[in-house]
């Protein structure tokens, strides 16, 4: 089995989805055969990646930051696909945090880390933005604790500016 995580980022243009979406099927197939993912199924990379794990066969583990994350964060335009990912999994965490905020999601994070054997990262390279918690700081602590990463960003990908 393999258990795969994502991170990745939220604010991909609309041009860039089909583009990721294809680069994450090919190499979601690579491992279709058991296959584990691992998501916070934030809107954009996370999304994306859970939904091509289903497609392919793979079980889902949904990672939620914070008791109010629904409620709080998951905007009316994602809360359907967010719902029908959170009753696709086939196991839901829901980190301690009361509220959505850094160390929610630096623990979320963690916790996907945690659970990997490797970590997908839809990630243009930039580096951290020093807020904690993105896309660069999760890629550097997986790196740092020897999971390897494989970085999705295909030609033509980009982020809204």
């Amino acid at each position: 089995m393999t258990t795969l995580a994502v991170t990745g980022h939220m604010d991909l243009t609309e041009e860039s989805v089909p583009l990721v979406r294809a680069a994450l099927r090919e190499l979601l197939v690579q491992y279709s055969d058991d296959l584990t993912g691992v998501s916070c199924i934030a809107a954009g990379s996370d999304t994306l990646f859970a939904e091509e794990v289903t497609a392919v066969g793979g079980r889902l583990v949904v990672v939620i930051p914070s008791q109010d994350y629904r409620d709080t964060k998951v905007k009316p335009d994602h809360a359907p696909t967010f719902d029908h990912l959170v009753q696709a999994a086939d196991h839901v965490v829901t980190m301690p945090h009361e509220t959505a905020n850094r160390a929610a999601y630096e623990a979320a994070n963690a916790e996907l880390l945690k659970r990997a054997d490797r970590l997908v990262a839809v990630w243009d390279g930039a580096p951290p933005s020093g807020k904690g918690g993105g896309t660069a700081d999760t890629v550097e602590a997986a790196r740092g604790a020897g999971l390897p990463v494989d970085v999705v960003w295909p030609a033509g990908a980009a982020r809204r500016g």
